[in-house]
């Protein structure tokens, strides 16, 4: 992954790089029951916030009920279209291959987990 400011994110947090064309075939596979696109782009300084945030607890931002998946929208910007992106990071958060919510900058770290929390805890109860 060509991300300067922090090289080592995809290595050390791996996640499916998706693109606008294939991001329903993958929501189609079987997996994990909620999941998670974060859109993202070369040189935001709000990614790479996020990017470090999540490094600092990577333990904490893995659940086995999450299926992670990327797109650099400078790259794809189909993708930000598609979900009409105003802004980076955006996460976008599907149960299935169903849109059920979206987190769009980076609210901090236990806010973020929190809600996830949230999203998977309702999943379980279904």
């Amino acid at each position: 992954m060509s991300d300067t400011a922090v090289p080592e994110f995809f290595h050390r947090f791996p996640m499916k790089k998706v693109s606008d064309a294939s991001l329903d075939d993958v929501l189609r596979e079987e997996g994990a029951p909620v999941g998670i696109l974060f859109l993202w782009g070369r040189d935001c300084p709000n990614c790479d916030i996020a990017k470090r945030a999540m490094l600092l607890a990577l333990d904490r931002f893995q659940w086995p009920q999450v299926r992670w998946m990327h797109d650099n929208v400078y790259e794809d910007p189909t993708m930000a279209t598609r979900f009409g992106l105003h802004g980076i990071p955006a996460f976008i958060v599907f149960r299935g291959a169903r849109k059920i919510g979206r987190i769009t900058e980076w609210p901090g770290a236990q806010l973020f987990l929190s809600a996830i929390e949230n999203q998977i805890a309702m999943v379980e109860t279904v």
